[in-house]
């Protein structure tokens, strides 16, 4: 019965973060305007700067910047307990996660759809734009190393999610086509869905798998690299071609799926067996602050975020004002899916009782996403009467399709990021978008195979260091967010304040995995982390060098 309750607390919470705080900060705070020319027409190029119907958008934006990152995060942090997992999941939601998403596709959209990087620029300064560009290819480079790893383990141990993973391709393709050709929106979002459901069903009776090995590469590793030519592929494609449908698809598979594991929780009001606060933790388990506050980024705020917000969502924005229902809608849509993921673990669903749900998680790190997957089948099979074999197919599979959005668009912001370089330094061949594209497919297999060897799991060496990079790079898109407000002459204390929260933890964060580094030998990301925390404490600097000075002139 407990988990009742925090439903209906958290989605309250979340409601009226949409709609009273988010309206206040639209209208008042960034002061959007339906007559302002966004980028999508100035430009227009049909490939990138497409103008697209907000609910679409929506379903791009939501669905690229989840990922399994809303999954995986909350059912690791509820090792420290429930009651702190929800509660940063909710504030985090309506005052962080909901502004800076927002925020940064409203920047994007008033600089041309300037990548956070490039446009800190025009805000801050051309040593600030150097800086934040690095931490941008970082995490880029993170986000699409390893989320290639995770689909290809998830199709290598669930054989069953790779046919509907594809059809889902399929599918978005003929439905970019009909919208293409003006075609109702609903009722095609209707046949998509019960398309792609059909190719689950049919996928629990066709599982597909690779030959253990392939020119000596292992199933896993012939997948990373088919997974890679597809996302090549699928980067230089238009937008309205594949990356639309399949995430605004995508976007309405996560609306079933939350109708199904929230409808569950109504229908057989389980009990929570995780406790409030676990003060049982292993000896060597890190302290909860800072840690909590890395290991829950999307689903309460996340620097991967303002990169799609405005690398390829403010590109697509067709009225300036549909940046509140795009940016601060889609955080709330992954804060709802964080909080039933926490329910989903917390519960009878996964662990009969305390003791269980402690053997379960052992120590910090355990669960993850194979507790989601278990607990929430088992909460659809208690609600709905599914059976636990379709209700894991269909878990699995939205974890692997939103991992694959996430790569998709990964690899073309990647592309955007090498393409500015090559207009700020002058390099004609980087402007080119193939070439931009090889480029970035190619570091990330170079990462890959280069680091992780035959295996193809490199980028799992760098991974440990994307919780406090990514919290240290939504706080410095606060800031320049911050810095643009100030310029404005526009109260800026509601991105400042959060600005300041993660810029601590995450740094605090970033000190203990340093030392934790240090110890255990690992040079590499010693360095790595370094290099972060250095770039990250020259960048406020140079911001508030900027305030000063501006501040000094009113």
């Amino acid at each position: 019965m407990a988990s009742v309750a925090i439903v209906l607390l958290g989605i309250a919470g979340m409601l009226a973060g949409w709609f009273l705080y988010s309206k206040f900060i639209a209208e008042k705070i960034f002061k959007l305007s339906e007559s302002f020319v966004t980028p999508a027409h100035e430009v227009n190029d049909g490939i990138d700067y497409v103008p697209t119907n907000k609910v679409v958008l929506w379903g791009h934006h939501f669905t690229s910047v989840a990922g399994a990152a809303p999954i995986v995060g909350p059912a690791i942090a509820v090792y420290w307990g429930w009651v702190p997992a929800v509660l940063w999941v909710v504030f985090g939601t309506i005052f962080f996660a909901g502004i800076h998403d927002m925020g940064a596709l409203w920047a994007s959209a008033r600089h041309k759809g300037k990548s956070m990087g490039a446009l800190s620029e025009s805000v801050i300064g051309k040593r600030t734009r150097a800086l934040f560009m690095i931490v941008v290819f970082l995490v880029l480079l993170m986000v699409n190393a390893v989320f290639g790893v995770v689909i290809a383990n998830s199709f290598v141990s669930q054989p069953n999610a790779v046919f509907p993973a594809w059809m889902a391709i399929v599918v978005a393709l003929v439905i970019g086509q009909l919208i293409k050709r003006q075609f109702s929106l609903i009722p095609l979002c209707i046949i998509g869905i019960i398309v792609l459901y059909a190719s689950v069903y049919a996928g629990s009776y066709l599982p597909i798998s690779l030959p253990e090995t392939i020119m000596g590469l292992s199933d896993k590793a012939s997948w990373i690299i088919i997974l890679f030519v597809y996302a090549m592929i699928a980067s230089l494609l238009p937008v309205w071609m594949l990356l639309q449908p399949r995430d605004f698809i995508n976007g309405m598979q996560l609306i079933v799926g939350l109708f199904l594991l929230y409808g569950a929780v109504f229908f057989s009001l389980p009990d929570i067996t995780a406790p409030a606060f676990n003060t049982a933790t292993a000896v060597d388990t890190p302290s909860i602050i800072p840690l909590l506050f890395v290991t829950i980024a999307c689903g309460a705020v996340s620097g991967f975020h303002g990169i799609v917000s405005s690398g390829t969502s403010s590109k697509q924005l067709d009225k300036e004002t549909d940046a509140r229902f795009v940016g601060y809608l889609g955080a709330v849509g992954e804060g709802s899916l964080a909080l039933i993921t926490i329910v989903a673990v917390s519960g009878v669903a996964l662990a009969a009782s305390p003791q269980e749900w402690h053997e379960v998680y052992s120590h910090l790190g355990a669960g993850s996403v194979s507790a989601f997957i278990t607990g929430g089948a088992n909460l659809i099979e208690q609600g709905w009467g599914l059976s636990v074999s379709f209700s894991s197919t269909i878990l699995a599979v939205m974890v692997v399709l939103f991992a694959g959005t996430t790569m998709d668009s990964g690899v073309r912001l990647q592309r955007y990021i090498i393409q500015e370089w090559g207009e700020i330094y002058q390099i004609p061949a980087l402007k080119n978008g193939l070439v931009a594209t090889l480029v970035a497919v190619g570091t990330c297999l170079l990462l890959a195979f280069g680091a992780g060897g035959s295996s193809g799991s490199g980028g799992m060496i760098i991974w440990p260091l994307f919780g406090s990079t990514n919290q240290i790079l939504a706080s410095m898109t606060l800031l320049v967010i911050s810095v643009m407000l100030i310029k404005l002459k526009r109260p800026a204390i509601y991105t400042l304040v959060p600005m300041m929260f993660v810029i601590v933890m995450a740094f605090l964060a970033g000190i203990i995995k340093l030392k934790e580094y240090y110890l255990a030998g690992n040079y590499l990301l010693v360095g790595l982390d370094a290099i972060v925390l250095v770039v990250s404490v020259l960048v406020m600097l140079e911001s508030w060098s900027v305030i000063r000075r501006f501040k000094a002139v009113q």
